[in-house]
């Protein structure tokens, strides 16, 4: 599916030890937060970073679509990140904002960079 195609190629400008939500990648793409997950439910054998994307308020929905259910957590522990009661800690609708802000100068810069290399 095309949509998908889209959703993996953005999940994997993600920086390592970085994250975001379903609800950004799917403002930046101009659709919605369901066929984001639906995407990365989908995408577990393609080598796409999908731990790396959370909801909204930092919570693992999407963990029991790994091989293992706590390999998401671990993953993203991997990271950095610290995970308590499947939530990431310190997200806010503040960092939220920001992360999803971060998120975007992250792709126009890698976008900007592919232009001239």
């Amino acid at each position: 599916m095309q949509k998908f195609e889209e959703v993996y190629e953005v999940v994997k400008l993600i920086p390592l030890g970085k994250v975001t939500s379903y609800g950004a990648i799917a403002k930046y793409l101009s659709t919605g937060a369901r066929m984001v997950g639906w995407a990365m439910n989908s995408s577990h054998n393609l080598n796409i970073p999908a731990h790396r994307v959370v909801n909204f308020k930092g919570v693992l929905t999407g963990k029991n679509h790994f091989s293992n259910p706590f390999l998401m957590q671990e993953l993203l522990e991997k990271e950095g990140h610290k995970v308590v009661n499947n939530q990431l800690l310190l997200i806010s609708s503040k960092s939220m904002q920001r992360m999803y802000l971060l998120f975007l100068f992250f792709v126009l810069l890698l976008k900007l960079i592919s232009r001239y290399f």
